[in-house]
């Protein structure tokens, strides 16, 4: 079966120094953009209690000076990102963070940042026989019609660019560099017909159970460490701004990037070779949520902290893109109750999980590790969302729900694709 993939390669920019000054020039230009629509959404704001979406906003400021100063197609991706990362802040308010600020000016002691540009259709042109990449500018920031930024492009040797669908110049803090979005025509049969359910959490990142009995945990604790050693080093900086925090931050996002497409590459690897051909991932939604009142549920200081924090769909859309490339499905279903619910026997009662990563059935005298029953009752719930057939008998007895294997994070252990940590080893968990 063909299906369609969309893959995005990094290129560094061979001819940095003649080009540097032109795409200084379009990050700028970005920058003022973002500030100009950031006053925009203030003032409406302000005034009728709203907050515009990115259509209205992109068709008021058509007309601004500034928004000539790049490609128009670049111009209004500056505006939908403000209006996406506004959406994200009201989520995270809607559902009890109170700590979440709206998006803030991109500025600092009257100097703009090199924002992102994005070109698109219109913005840029491929030449692959030459590894050249022609970036169009703004019409202000033209001294002739024809005028444009000529990069030249080196990628990894077995990366093959071709069908590009977008590019965006990403300063990385030393350079600038191209990320570009190709799309790739593949072929992909799916790998079985047997099934996993994945229970996503804080402590455990995720949980996974297969139709054939066998449970895996993947621990947070790789995630935990850095969030813990990112925060103290920021704090320590003279001012939460400062040249050295921002190179924290985004230290800190880049390892947890790597981190989300480690595990998620593991995992889709993992099914690969035990025949799966569908997953399940528990949909969060509604777990910020009390089930009575419908209100933010209060998990404690740390707990909300690392809830709000979590990125939860993040990891379903990179398990999902790089499952499709495998010809495996991963579909969402309802994971209310399914840690209270006991596999073996189905006796739903709360009081069963006895403290965190240990579940005793009352009922049957079954005693598991928490999250691998989640897993598994996330795993069942695909018969009811997809009418996939379950495999009943599959050996549950041998004592993989209560000691399930636990796949380690080793930053020690180097991947080959990229240089960093990976999952290297499993090991049995000491206890239930």
């Amino acid at each position: 079966m063909a299906i369609q993939v969309t893959r995005t390669y990094v290129a560094s920019i061979r001819n940095q120094q003649q080009v540097k000054g032109d795409l200084d020039s379009l990050g700028f230009a970005a920058s003022k953009l973002w500030n100009i629509a950031r006053w925009t959404i203030e003032r409406i704001w302000s005034e009728t209690g709203t907050i515009p979406e990115d259509g209205p906003l992109k068709a008021y400021l058509k007309n601004h000076e500034r928004y000539a100063d790049l490609n128009s197609q670049s111009s209004q991706r500056v505006i939908e990102e403000l209006a996406e990362a506004f959406r994200g802040w009201y989520a995270k308010r809607r559902n009890g963070d109170d700590r979440a600020n709206p998006p803030k000016y991109r500025k600092h002691n009257g100097d703009h940042p090199r924002s992102t540009v994005t070109f698109k259709e219109d913005g840029f042109k491929h030449d692959s026989h030459n590894n050249r990449i022609r970036l169009s500018k703004g019409r202000n920031l033209k001294n002739h019609w024809s005028d444009f930024i000529l990069c030249d492009i080196e990628t990894r040797p077995d990366v093959v660019v071709e069908n590009v669908r977008q590019v965006r110049a990403v300063w990385n803090g030393d350079e600038w560099e191209l990320h570009i979005v190709c799309k790739h025509e593949i072929e992909a049969e799916s790998p079985g017909d047997e099934t996993a359910g994945i229970d996503l959490g804080i402590s455990n990142f995720a949980a996974i159970a297969y139709s054939t009995g066998d449970h895996e945990l993947y621990p947070g604790n790789a995630l935990k460490t850095d969030e813990r050693y990112f925060a103290k080093e920021i704090a320590k900086c003279n001012s939460s701004r400062s040249n050295k925090a921002l190179r924290l931050r985004r230290k800190r996002s880049e390892r947890r990037s790597h981190y989300m497409h480690a595990v998620t590459r593991h995992i889709v690897t993992e099914c690969v070779e035990r025949d799966v051909g569908t997953v399940a991932v528990g949909d969060l939604e509604g777990i910020r949520e009390d089930d009575e009142t419908v209100e933010a549920r209060n998990w404690g200081d740390r707990g909300n902290e690392g809830l709000h924090r979590w990125a939860f769909d993040r990891f379903t859309n990179l398990l999902t893109y790089k499952a499709k490339a495998e010809g495996i499905t991963v579909v969402t279903v309802s994971e209310r109750d399914t840690s209270k619910t006991c596999s073996w026997c189905g006796q739903k009662r709360k009081a069963n999980r006895v403290e965190r990563g240990l579940y005793v059935c009352r009922g049957c005298d079954a005693v598991m590790n928490a999250d691998s029953n989640g897993a598994e009752n996330i795993r069942r719930r695909l018969d009811q969302a997809e009418k996939v057939t379950l495999n009943p008998s599959a050996d549950r007895s041998s004592g993989r729900v209560a000691r399930p294997v636990v796949n380690l994070f080793r930053r020690g252990e180097r991947d080959p694709s990229c240089g960093q940590g990976m999952f290297a080893e499993q090991a049995s968990i000491c206890k239930p």
